[in-house]
């Protein structure tokens, strides 16, 4: 039986191997191409991003391939009547099943690694690259033009000149809602994109401010924040790391009980005071409307974390699916096989993740238990086509 499982495990890491990377090198080019497209990228940025784009592939790419895998070497070998052979023997064709049921476990450990810690890595190398090609956009728009407005984002630059990464004679124009518009005028600039508080920093020297109420004062150096250009995209809870994730969660904890604090503060010393008119002016709306922001942004990335191990380990619920019934489909072509175990997969498995993420996001059901029932849908699927092959 060792020679048999080595040789089935053998075969199985070939043709996955195959499968995945034809796949993957498919889907990069798409994705390349598409984020080309979105931010204006060159020949250059994009063979630099290149390699950061496969890893967040990957885990989407594993677990139909490895389906495929199964039902390619389960198929031929079930075919050649194999099974039958090992089972007239008095072996049980669990031993056959061994090597596969191994391969997905391996698979769905790599998998949880990968979307764990490789591809948040990848990801905010990937922003660097991005934010380094933008910033050379950036700097080639004010030589042309010496002119960046963002009306929508609330500001306006104007260079006299720009020499290498410094701005000569800037002036920044702010203006954001109802403030009070603030100009700034520098000797000189610089700038530097900050991906994790989603903004540009400008840092600003020999500075004259003035508002439209004709206060002026000067400071020597001054820093202003502008937010990033839409062609950089946010950060969303998939690029976190389960640290990040926990590390998040509790910041925005600490975050809530501290306005909660600030609030009741507010009140009693109004109380203190006398003040009662106004005590309806506490913030209620202005808090009610962050409450509920925390709360979307908490279920998001409570979903995100328990979904991760969920989905991580689909390649083993896979296996369990495809393996017994390529064997149960023997005489039928692989590809055959594949379709039909791979397109309920496709009509039921992920249009009901997909259902329970969305009602997860939303915060209408929980999702420490409810992600895990696509995988439990397929188990017992597989469980019952596996109890026909041992039986007959």
């Amino acid at each position: 039986m060792k020679i048999l499982q080595r040789y089935i495990l053998f075969e199985l890491l070939k043709v996955f191997g195959l499968l995945v990377t034809v796949l993957t090198v498919m889907l990069v080019f798409v994705g390349v191409f598409q984020e080309a497209q979105q931010k204006g990228l060159g020949p250059a940025q994009i063979v630099q991003i290149l390699p950061y784009l496969i890893p967040s592939l990957l885990p989407y790419t594993i677990p139909s391939t490895l389906l495929l895998a199964v039902c390619v070497v389960y198929g031929r070998l079930s075919g050649d009547l194999e099974v039958i052979a090992t089972k007239s023997a008095g072996i049980n064709p669990l031993q056959l099943l061994m090597p596969a049921f191994l391969l997905s476990i391996v698979l769905s450990i790599g998998s949880l690694v990968l979307t764990d810690q490789i591809i948040p890595w990848a990801i905010a190398r990937m922003q660097y690259t991005i934010s380094q090609a933008l910033e050379d956009i950036f700097l080639d728009q004010l030589r042309s033009t010496h002119l960046i407005s963002e009306p929508s984002q609330g500001y306006t630059i104007q260079v006299m000149d720009v020499r290498g990464k410094k701005l000569i004679s800037p002036t920044f124009q702010l203006s954001r809602g109802k403030d009070t518009p603030i100009t700034v005028q520098a000797q000189e600039a610089t700038f530097n994109f900050d991906l994790k508080n989603e903004e540009v920093v400008l840092n600003l020297k020999k500075c004259q401010i003035s508002a439209d109420d004709e206060t002026t004062f000067f400071v020597e150096e001054e820093k202003h924040p502008i937010p990033l250009p839409e062609q950089i995209s946010r950060i969303n809870a998939r690029h976190l790391s389960l640290d990040a994730i926990h590390q998040k969660l509790e910041e925005m904890d600490q975050t809530q009980e501290q306005e909660i604090l600030k609030r009741e503060m507010k009140a009693t010393f109004r109380l203190i005071t006398g003040e009662f008119d106004q005590l309806g002016n506490v913030g209620t709306h202005q808090f009610a409307q962050k409450i509920k922001e925390n709360e979307r942004t908490r279920h998001k990335l409570s979903t995100e974390m328990y979904t991760r191990y969920a989905f991580s380990t689909s390649c083993f619920f896979f296996v369990i699916l495809g393996a017994p019934y390529s064997i149960s489909q023997a005489k039928k072509q692989f590809l055959t096989t594949f379709f039909l175990c791979f397109l309920p997969i496709l009509l039921m498995y992920y249009p009901l993740a997909l259902l329970i993420l969305t009602l997860c996001k939303n915060g209408e059901i929980d999702p420490t238990w409810t992600v895990w029932i696509p995988n439990l849908v397929l188990m017992i699927a597989g469980l019952v086509i596996l109890r026909r092959v041992l039986k007959h």
